[in-house]
């Protein structure tokens, strides 16, 4: 979560609902008061899906606290107090502050010190004001809405550990959550999204449906795809491949590792070192390493003969420190240096760009342990990585293509609701979050803010949120019960092909350095397979089926048998992932273990299905659908597998 306190102007931009939850979290720090009134409170923002206020109280708050907590916030609610703002300066702010006055009902003994450590990081010339809500007074930019009166409905949802701006070397504090809506009807459907989001949990179903699993000994964050989740992966590479060659793209294949020097170079490091794995230390290999030591083995035979002049004696001394040193190598954490070297390693023309480099590449990145979570937050990921290389002239149509491409995979797969965000970068923070190029960071965020506004597209403008080297595009995606996941980015780099001296000859046979587009429609295999697990709650279409026909045997009929084998075989010489259960259980047992591992289509075949050369299909979450002739059966199971229908 990003700890980060907001600027003035994305508080300018709060939506309706922010500020709704920003009052919340107010008016929880005021009922908290009423019952602890020692309590000292840290931050209290709106957060996704909710706020939250951290409290540093010695009572360990717990569920079996919220309903006391709340029924304090519903008489606040019910007084409907004014949320009033008052202008203060520094030193009437950090007087306040001394005497416990912040982030409370009255003055206390004890200093608000974690409000005094924030007035001490604000900048000197932003100004300083408080928000009261009847006795409570608290230190906020705001905004808020009018009263408490316009909280609406909220509930408390869960209590957590969190350090003070995040950072483990400060005190420990108690983050109380809570969320809140207009509405009680939204509030309700919200509770009823996750009571269903639970059941569609990717983790619970993966495990249920044996897709993935993690293994201590192979290491926190490292999924492992079982077969059946192999499958759903490679149907997702395969339909890649497909629509990348279609659309002009070549693959290239790189390595998991690289040296130091080239991270230094794309510029990752220093800025993205905290999400690399440590380096390995490795002996240097290269020609000066083998020149030095061929010349310090011939030292050295003159230093065991004691016959050294003083000055090969110093020289010995010398390459027997610099043999110390040591190659650093780091497992790959991007491929987008891998690829920029690929397109530096041949003479490039204005004839050759756009050039479109694709790969599923493996990529290694250290997040931290607290916030891996089942797919959607690993170590080691596979990427639907692309670098598109163009002319300036070339910018918009490439860039169109692939938001196209972004539309037409989200039309396969039923996702109705979508958000581009566009993330630009902060002036400020040049030559130290981003690289220091105003000009280009201003052209390029212009290029792209124009084709997202003529193309039409849903997006949202974020500040601060950029890569380091370009702007970005995060698709914000979601799911048939309306929760919302990060599944794609797409983000536009002017610094790296600089920094790799990357050109092409323009049609005047002079150098220019191209414009590059990184690009991953379908995000990383982990990433999308456990989105698709919950957006489809493990009943996957046929196409990307991890068992997509089983046919089931009634009987023990040597013949039955048989011709149920000739279906299996015809099935799979088509590719079909089909299995045949020829147990001697009943045919209902047979029907129920198909069902708990959501295969898509069942093939019951008796003795009547045998002789009318028919099978009896069921499709799961449909029933029984009746028997069919047996080549029209295959017939569809084929036309809907090469269609990738939706059903």
């Amino acid at each position: 979560m990003n700890e980060e306190r907001k600027t003035l102007e994305q508080r300018a931009t709060m939506t309706d609902i922010e500020r709704l939850r920003h009052s919340a979290s107010h008016v929880l720090a005021t009922a908290i008061l009423k019952i602890w009134p020692e309590a000292q409170f840290a931050a209290g923002p709106p957060v996704e899906n909710g706020f939250y206020y951290d409290v540093d109280l010695p009572h360990r708050i717990s569920p079996n606290d919220f309903e006391k907590i709340e029924a304090e916030m519903k008489k606040e609610i019910k007084a409907n107090h004014p949320f009033e703002r008052v202008e203060v300066s520094r030193d009437e702010a950090l007087a306040l502050g001394n005497k416990g006055r912040l982030a409370a009902l009255s003055e206390r003994s004890e200093p608000s010190k974690f409000k005094l450590d924030i007035i001490e990081n604000i900048p000197a010339d932003e100004k300083i004001s408080l928000y009261q809500s009847g006795d409570f007074i608290d230190l906020c930019a705001g905004p808020h809405v009018m009263r408490t009166g316009n909280i609406g409905a909220f509930r408390l949802t869960n209590v957590a550990s969190a350090y003070y701006k995040g950072d483990e070397k400060n005190p420990q504090l108690q983050r109380v959550y809570g969320t809140a809506f207009k509405t009680k009807k939204e509030l309700d459907d919200y509770f009823a999204m996750l009571e269903e989001a639970k059941k569609r949990d990717h983790r619970k179903l993966g495990k249920e449906l044996e897709l993935f699993v993690f293994d201590d000994d192979v290491g926190p964050g490292l999924p492992m795809f079982l077969p059946r989740g192999a499958v759903i992966a490679e149907e997702l590479e395969k339909l890649a491949k497909e629509t990348e060659f279609a659309a002009g793209y070549q693959r290239v294949r790189t390595p998991h590792i690289a040296r130091e020097s080239l991270y230094k170079k794309s510029g990752h490091l220093p800025y993205y070192a905290e999400s690399m794995f440590p380096p390995m230390q490795l002996r240097r290999e290269d020609e000066e390493f083998e020149t030095k030591r061929k010349r310090f083995d011939e030292l050295q035979v003159i230093v065991d003969s004691k016959l050294e002049s003083p000055d090969e004696y110093s020289e010995f001394k010398h390459l027997q420190y610099e043999l110390l040193e040591s190659d650093k190598y780091y497992l790959k954490a991007m491929n987008c240096p891998h690829h920029h070297k690929l397109f530096a390693a041949v003479p490039r023309s204005y004839r050759d760009l756009p050039l479109r480099l694709a790969e599923y590449g493996t990529c290694y990145r250290y997040e931290q342990s607290g916030e891996l979570f089942g797919l959607m937050r690993v170590r080691s990921l596979q990427m639907n990585d692309a670098h598109l290389y163009m002319t300036p002239e070339q910018f918009e149509s490439e860039f169109n293509a692939v938001n196209e491409m972004y539309l037409n995979y989200f039309k396969l797969f039923g996702i109705e609701k979508y958000l581009m965000r566009f993330s630009t970068h902060d002036p400020s923070k040049l030559g130290q979050k981003f690289v220091d190029e105003p000009e280009l960071w201003k052209q390029t965020e212009e290029m792209t803010r124009n084709v997202l506004k003529n193309s039409g597209i849903n997006y949202v403008e974020v500040p601060n949120e950029a890569a380091f080297y370009g702007p970005k595009i995060d698709v914000q995606a979601w799911s048939v019960i309306g929760r919302e996941f990060s599944i794609a980015t797409n983000q536009v780099d002017f610094a790296q092909p600089r920094n790799f001296d990357l050109r092409y000859k323009d049609r005047d046979n002079i150098d220019k350095i191209p414009i590059c587009i990184h690009r991953a429609p379908l995000g990383t295999h982990e990433r999308f397979v456990g989105f698709l697990i919950e957006h489809y709650a493990g009943n996957f279409p046929l196409w990307l089926s991890p068992e997509q026909v089983r046919i089931l045997t009634i009987g023990d009929d040597p013949k039955v048998v048989d011709y149920a084998r000739s279906i299996l075989s015809e099935l799979r010489a088509h590719q079909v992932r089909a299995e045949i259960d020829e147990s001697t259980d009943k045919i209902n047992g047979k029907i129920q273990r198909a069902e708990q591992m959501k295969v898509h289509t069942m093939f019951v075949i008796g003795k009547r299905d045998m002789d009318a050369e028919a099978v009896s299909v069921r499709v799961h979450g449909k029933g029984n659908l009746g028997a069919k002739p047996r080549a029209e059966a295959i017939a569809e199971i084929l036309l809907s597998i090469k269609e990738r229908r939706a059903e």
